[in-house]
């Protein structure tokens, strides 16, 4: 049997991300949300109502089938009428999802590989995607007219910061040639930039 993950011990090693699920909640009117390849990291929960899970992980399955564990995790830790709803999906996010289409506020897509091209269906206009560089999604979401970059996400010290202005700063390409979409996906990575940050949230025009 898979050993039983946690929330507690997963951010031993990646830290803890409620504050900026804080902040994206702060900016914006954020409610609902998509988590593909979120393996244990129940930070949304904290600060956003409903958030739905996705991961094909054995021990996400079981963590967050233990309800009593979930509350136990989250006591303490979520704003007023945060973490009202938490469900989880043991799908491959990469195959249809049951979860209707136009109807998640945030995406995000964190260290989990190509999240926006498969689950873009899923956002409803206007909303917004958190997506870092690690596996291309950001350098992607860069070059697609229909999404409109409308922060940098800087993450120092274990704290977390959106950047909202300047933004013609960030993803700028350090070899032009390298923006290319078709590399971009045949590589599974980013590109390099003049400026970096942890991530970039952009919305859906």
């Amino acid at each position: 049997m898979a050993r039983l993950a946690t929330w507690a011990q997963y951010r031993e090693s990646i830290g803890d991300r409620s504050g900026l699920f804080a902040a994206l909640v702060d900016t914006w009117p954020i409610e609902r949300v998509l988590y593909p390849g979120s393996y244990v990291d129940l930070s949304p929960s904290t600060a956003c109502r409903s958030v739905t899970y996705v991961d094909t992980d054995r021990r996400a399955e079981r963590f967050f089938a233990d309800r009593d564990l979930l509350r136990a995790e989250l006591a303490g830790s979520t704003r007023p009428g945060a973490g009202v709803e938490v469900a989880f999906l043991p799908d491959d996010f990469t195959q249809p999802l049951s979860v209707p289409d136009h109807s998640m506020d945030l995406l995000v897509s964190l260290f989990a590989g190509p999240v926006v091209e498969h689950c873009r269906r899923y956002l409803r206009p206007g909303g917004w995607i958190l997506a870092n560089t690690s596996h291309g999604d950001a350098s992607l979401a860069a070059l697609d007219p229909s999404l409109l970059l409308v922060a940098a996400v800087h993450h120092r010290d274990g704290r977390y910061r959106l950047v909202t202005h300047g933004l013609e700063q960030y993803l700028v390409p350090k070899r032009p040639e390298a923006a290319d979409p078709d590399l971009i996906r045949s590589t599974g990575r980013g590109i390099p930039y003049t400026r970096t940050a942890f991530a970039y949230v952009f919305q859906a025009l």
